[in-house]
């Protein structure tokens, strides 16, 4: 039988019951022989002690092994955890490797990353990982990888072997490469000798972290963007004390804060850039902020007219559908869709165009001075643009989404060419009905982009 225990920082109130009795109970003893000293109340007197080097976890494991196919009651002892860098992995793993039929059994123990935890207070409070900056058995360049992921996934990080004799560069480069993507302000903990005599503990921060005062017998806690300094505490809130949006209007503006935080960059005017958040938010794509034209301030004249009840022309129910009821009611507006009207039907056989073109065709004479916006029908954009070309037609402005493969890009070049009229379009062939109620809604809601 081997145990491999774990025997906390060293402290002898840092061991647990579960690992005083492992020890107790044992004939054969091996470990780091700087170790032995913290249980020597607890070995049995004619235990055998074998004590080996740092660099011997090997040897270490071969000889446990040897000593319980003789049927020695072994322990494999280490500092912390035994199973968190430490001897546990080894000695399964040189018995799997010899298909061994010896029973293995891990005794945890405190590990030094959760000892620090404890006596900073709560700076574990959130997602975390660890790093071992050895590289005597991980290629620094697996190390690296490592290091870059949880820098940029935010974890707060503690470090194991940070520094050495030999290693004396790893953590030098480590704080480099955080520096890339955490502020100079990161709290930062260095905690040494925890559970001894000697413990010392410096708070400090990432961009005044000095490489030379950590050693081996160090591990060093790095804190994530959230964590903060109270006195001699640091503190990383717990994520689910922040309410999660429920209502819908609370889920909306976070996702507009979302998009705001990870928009790419780019010369928009305000009012236009509030539409492109809306057409984002819609399609979940960022790349519609490349996507919507408008002539200038022609969202910012369309707030003007809609919230004094301005009229709204569309050539297809979903976009009627898409525009929020509740800004129509509030502001009294008419959105007017004459695809199904008995006259655009009409008007349609006879004269042998699409019910969306016919329905356009009517609705301009009906309601000239509108707000037409146009989510499906390239004809229906093209009986616009063609009236607005002949004069016969003066709108409020004309939104141009169709979408489609046949005469959309046609359409498109038509509305570019007016000149004194406000328009907005989503260009090449992408569109749609939800991106032209997008475009109406963000003209509603303008004053939302101020705040």
């Amino acid at each position: 039988m081997i145990k491999v225990v774990g025997l906390g920082p060293g402290h002898s109130d840092y061991i647990i019951p579960m690992a005083t009795q492992a020890i107790s109970e044992a004939t054969v003893i091996i470990g780091y022989h700087y170790y032995f000293q913290f249980i020597q109340h607890l070995v049995l007197p004619d235990a055998l002690c074998i004590g080996k080097e740092l660099s011997e976890e090997e040897k270490r494991a071969e000889i446990a092994i040897q000593h319980a196919l003789e049927g020695e009651s072994v322990v494999v002892i280490g500092s912390g955890d035994a199973s968190i860098y430490a001897m546990a992995s080894i000695v399964y793993q040189k018995v799997a490797e010899q298909n061994l039929d010896i029973p293995v059994e891990t005794v945890p123990g405190i590990s030094a990353f959760i000892t620090a935890g404890s006596k900073l207070g709560a700076i574990l409070g959130h997602d975390f990982c660890c790093i071992s900056l050895s590289d005597l058995m991980t290629p620094w360049t697996t190390i690296e990888k490592r290091i870059h992921a949880a820098a940029m996934g935010d974890f707060v990080t503690g470090l194991y072997n940070p520094k050495s004799k030999k290693r004396y560069w790893q953590l030098q480069t480590l704080k480099n490469i955080y520096l890339k993507y955490r502020s100079v302000a990161t709290p930062v903990a260095i905690c040494k000798q925890l559970g001894r005599t000697e413990e010392e503990i410096k708070i400090t921060t990432l961009g005044d972290l000095d490489v030379n005062k950590v050693d081996m017998f160090c591990v060093v806690l790095i804190g994530n963007s959230q964590t903060f300094r109270y006195k001699n505490h640091l503190i990383t809130p717990r994520g689910y004390l922040n309410r999660k949006p429920e209502t819908g209007e609370e889920i909306q503006q976070a996702s507009f804060a979302e998009i705001l935080n990870n928009i790419p960059q780019n010369t928009l005017a305000k009012d236009t850039l509030w539409a492109a958040i809306r057409c984002i938010h819609t399609s979940g794509d960022f790349e519609y902020i490349n996507y919507l034209k408008t002539s200038e301030n022609a969202i910012s004249i369309w707030h003007e007219y809609l919230i004094k009840g301005g009229t709204i022309v569309t050539d297809v129910t979903m976009v009627a559908a898409g525009i929020t009821k509740a800004y129509t009611t509030k502001y009294n507006n008419k959105v007017i869709c004459l695809l199904n009207d008995k006259e655009s039907l009409q008007l349609a056989e006879k004269e042998g165009l699409t019910r969306t073109q016919a329905g356009i065709k009517l609705a301009a004479k009906k309601y000239p001075k509108a707000l037409f916006v146009i989510g499906n029908a390239p004809t229906a954009l093209i009986e616009i643009t063609d009236q607005m070309q002949e004069g016969v037609l003066s709108p409020t402005g004309v939104i141009g989404a169709p979408v489609g493969f046949i005469n959309v890009i046609e359409s498109k070049e038509r509305l570019k060419t007016i000149t004194n009229t406000p328009y907005a379009l989503i260009t090449e062939k992408r569109g749609g009905s939800n991106f032209a109620a997008a475009i109406v809604n963000a003209a509603f809601t303008l004053e939302e982009s101020k705040t």
